[in-house]
């Protein structure tokens, strides 16, 4: 009876490990995050060419002795930039390249080779400028590394357009085992995201005084826009303070359950914009609302895009009568 048991016990963890990682899903979400993602990450590296010298070049702000101290002689700090550290021209070059295989990524134009090049590209620029490194970054490296896994060009992409009109008697595959795994391990990612920033919040006294929110929308080196009206309701800035602690510490047990997921999901909305928008941290609110689509299933991607194209195909219509 105990060997059945434990029997039926190995085989409902093995076939839930299987499912949970290997089964076949619709890449409809990873491409969506892609395309997100891809974006962000063309436009944050656009970014540098307001001043690529002065952070990527040998004059720059971040010289090889101080990029040196500042990964403590690691040599796991890899980056291409270094290659062309005494030569501007050149270094305009692979930029202007980088560049526009951000865009091929983000459009899916031979996505397995340029998913590749695109986490080697980000990696290289975060330990090129580690001064200049913030959440932003760490998240835009994150979600290139899990979308170079594979699966993030088989749905809204150039690759799937091209191979439709290339061989359009060949029934493509629907779903894709890469797709899941990726998305697999960028939920998870986030998971231990919001626990580590939840339990590491527990660790300051105005969180658990209920003060915290202040200390944020007050401070003057992040305000974006004036909140020192809250002054005026501390209540409500312990319950903004509390709700926020809350929904981090139990965001990786909550988002699971389909019951509890959608609200998780919605939490997530005005707790990232509130930070964008009154913190000046946009790019990076928008980042972590990218990455928690991970958790959004393809069926309602798929229903959206049915209702746009819908919409789209009835306009001409209601124009013509």
């Amino acid at each position: 009876m105990i060997k059945n048991y434990l029997q039926e016990l190995y085989t409902g963890i093995r076939d839930g490990w299987n499912r949970f990682w290997f089964k076949p899903t619709d890449p409809a979400t990873l491409g969506l995050i892609r395309i997100f993602a891809g974006s962000m990450l063309f436009y944050t590296h656009l970014v540098w060419s307001l001043d690529l010298t002065g952070f990527m070049g040998e004059q720059g702000r971040f010289s090889s002795e101080l990029v040196d101290r500042m990964h403590q002689g690691s040599t796991f700090a890899f980056s291409y930039l270094w290659l062309f550290d005494g030569n501007s021209a050149m270094l305009w070059m692979v930029h202007i390249a980088a560049l526009i295989i951000l865009l091929m990524f983000t459009l899916g134009f031979y996505t397995r080779v340029t998913s590749v090049l695109v986490f080697i590209i980000a990696v290289s620029y975060a330990h090129r400028a580690p001064g200049a490194l913030f959440g932003l970054d760490q998240i835009n490296v994150m979600l290139a590394m899990y979308l170079m896994l594979g699966g993030a060009g088989e749905a809204y992409s150039l690759d799937r357009l091209i191979e439709k009109w290339r061989y359009p008697k060949h029934k493509l595959p629907t779903t894709s085992t890469a797709a899941n795994v990726s998305i697999r391990l960028i939920q998870l990612h986030m998971c231990v995201i919001y626990l580590f920033a939840g339990t590491g919040k527990l660790l300051g006294d105005t969180w658990w005084e209920g003060t915290a929110m202040w200390g944020a929308v007050a401070n003057s080196e992040y305000q974006s826009m004036d909140m020192t009206w809250l002054a005026s309701y501390p209540l409500l800035i312990a319950l903004l303070t509390q709700v926020s602690l809350a929904w981090e510490l139990t965001y990786s047990a909550l988002v699971w359950p389909r019951l509890t997921r959608p609200l998780v999901l919605f939490m997530a909305i005005p707790l990232h914009l509130g930070i964008a928008l009154c913190m000046g941290m946009v790019t990076f609110g928008l980042a972590m609302l990218i990455a928690n689509l991970a958790f959004v299933s393809p069926w309602i991607i798929r229903e959206l895009e049915v209702s746009i194209r819908s919409r789209l195909h009835k306009e001409p219509i209601a124009e013509a009568a």
